[in-house]
């Protein structure tokens, strides 16, 4: 990957672990990390650039013709860095940072208040650290687990409703028509269009497809995806698939079989081998690869 490259990806916080190895080893790395941190210790003051930058040139224009010779180029160039310094300053200190997982990947993170939260595949993560003081607030697809750090509200966002919280443990799931929030620790409260629900420990909220979906208490202390095992319970054979197809980047057609009946079992995250047959035998489903990354499951 070109420098270049890598440096806009670790601008905006995209790097994946093999591109951050390869962002460390370039020349100009240490200068790099040490202008971040330095930028970030300062604040900046209310400024309007293009404002300060059309005074210092409205003064070049009506200051006498004769001096201009002697001391327009420098003043020029002081008027360009200034404008330049706020302009980095504010790139760097106002972007969203995004953390992305791709098929197969899980990370973990840490926010600026020292929550933590667990991405699992396919998941999309953005906050903003600059304003991160005021307004706790994550915006998530895909599949997440907090652990929240006491203090202000916290908020996470999806395209199915909004969980707030001020410390504890939970678990967030926004797939497509899939909406589930589950709480190991404290209190979890779920706004979904207008069901506003409390939830406490060993509780869930569940909708597939627009439907509240009854749960039995969760027992756990935290959900299996962390320990690399996907586990379900009455669910959906189609919801089972999914989640193959994102933990394994595999792509699943399923042939004669009735997607609507439900799952009760689990699949490891570390053996394709071992995973298809804990889908497929409780089912009585046979499996068969097309090519490495095609798998079509049949019925007799």
């Amino acid at each position: 990957m070109e420098r270049e490259e890598l440096i806009k990806k670790w601008l905006n916080n995209e790097l994946n672990p093999q591109e951050l190895e390869a962002f460390k080893k370039l020349k100009d790395y240490k200068e790099l990390t040490t202008l971040s941190n330095n930028l970030t210790r300062f604040k900046a003051p209310e400024y309007n650039v293009q404002e300060g930058l059309n005074t210092v040139l409205q003064n070049i224009n009506t200051s006498k013709k004769e001096s201009k010779t002697h001391w327009l180029r420098p003043v020029l160039r002081i008027a360009a860095i200034f404008a330049i310094s706020f302009s980095v300053y504010y790139y760097t200190t106002t972007l969203d940072t995004n953390i992305n997982t791709l098929a197969a990947q899980k990370t973990t993170i840490e926010l600026p208040d020292a929550s933590n939260v667990s991405l699992n595949a396919k998941s999309h993560l953005v906050y903003n650290k600059s304003r991160w003081d005021k307004h706790r607030d994550v915006t998530l697809e895909g599949e997440a687990f907090f652990k929240v750090a006491k203090g202000s509200t916290f908020n996470v966002k999806t395209k199915h409703g909004i969980v707030t919280v001020l410390g504890t443990e939970f678990n967030v799931k926004q797939r497509d028509d899939y909406f589930e929030v589950i709480c190991y620790e404290g209190s979890v409260k779920v706004t979904h269009n207008s069901d506003i629900v409390i939830l406490k420990p060993g509780n869930s909220f569940l909708k597939i497809d627009g439907k509240l979906i009854a749960k039995e208490k969760e027992t756990s202390l935290y959900p299996s995806w962390i320990n690399n095992e996907s586990y379900f319970k009455s669910m959906p054979f189609e919801y089972v698939i999914r989640e193959f197809e994102r933990q394994y980047n595999v792509s699943i057609n399923p042939q004669n079989i009735d997607l609507k009946q439900l799952f009760t079992g689990s699949f490891s995250h570390n053996n394709l081998e071992v995973a298809l047959k804990e889908i497929t035998l409780p089912l009585d489903v046979t499996y068969n690869f097309k090519n490495k990354s095609t798998i079509e499951l049949t019925r007799d």
